[in-house]
């Protein structure tokens, strides 16, 4: 639960009036000097500066979209900066950002120090007047100790961490109904998103598959690694009022609508 905060900050009462254009996101994606080429959005009220918790696979990142179209805030995903990283040129890269890709390459974790630098690097994207809403980090109770020290330091007042839930065995059907294609990399879904002819993309013709970490039982350990790995985190959340908890259960208008007004009633 929230305690002492006002919770009209958070939804406006109308956002029915279309979506924002998508910002320019130059600084959180390259880091170091880099600087966004457009100005930051203007947020409808006061901006918002989020936290986003949710298992693999049960809608986090689109309901990170629909937020940021309709409050005016930026999507800061860490996973966005991974992904960068391994496109640009050596010359590019910052010190935090050549750190975590020698992990990746490894295929081990990047540790909280690394991830920790890489958002040092980023520091004008937590002080955009825009607002930012953080995915991906922090995983753990360290870096979430280390980002409420680096906000302090910043005078930044986080407004609200979304933790979203969802029962195991509705993230293993949702999971494991995934296909996708060898070709273009479109993803499906049996029930819910279904090709129109079976097993074949409906953009390239190419054959459709199930990935390894996608299996059933490959799902069920990523969500048990996730719960132990995050109870900490939820709890340190709750602990400063500032954890709300919602069902991811529905479609992804459901779940907005779900979160719009639980932020609301608080």
């Amino acid at each position: 639960m929230m305690k002492g905060m006002n919770s009209n900050r958070f939804f406006p009462k109308n956002d029915a009036v279309g979506v924002l254009p998508k910002p320019d996101r130059t600084a959180w994606l390259k880091g170091g000097s880099a600087v966004c080429e457009m100005p930051p959005r203007t947020p409808r009220g006061d901006a918002w500066r989020l936290v986003l918790l949710g298992a693999p696979g049960i809608g986090k990142g689109t309901q990170a979209e629909l937020l940021c179209e309709r409050l005016g805030t930026c999507h800061l995903s860490t996973g966005d900066v991974f992904r960068t990283a391994k496109c640009l040129a050596e010359h590019e890269q910052t010190a935090s950002m050549k750190d975590a890709l020698k992990f990746m390459r490894q295929g081990a974790l990047v540790p909280d120090e690394t991830v920790l630098g890489l958002i040092q690097d980023r520091l004008r994207c937590l002080r955009c007047s825009g607002g930012f809403l953080l995915d991906g980090f922090p995983r753990t109770v360290a870096q979430a100790e280390a980002l409420e020290k680096t906000l302090q330091d910043e005078h930044i007042q986080l407004t609200a961490v979304l933790n979203y839930e969802l029962p195991l065995e509705r993230v293993v059907a949702r999971i494991s109904g995934r296909r996708t294609c060898g070709g273009c990399k479109a993803v499906y879904h049996v029930t819910t998103r279904p090709p129109k002819v079976a097993d074949i993309c409906d953009h390239c013709g190419g054959a459709l598959f199930q990935r390894e970490d996608d299996r059933p039982e490959s799902v069920e350990v990523r969500m048990k690694a996730y719960g132990t790995s995050t109870r900490p985190l939820i709890s340190f959340y709750e602990q400063r009022g500032l954890l709300i908890s919602v069902s991811a259960e529905g479609s992804p208008e459901e779940i907005y609508q779900r979160t719009r007004l639980l932020a609301l009633g608080r």
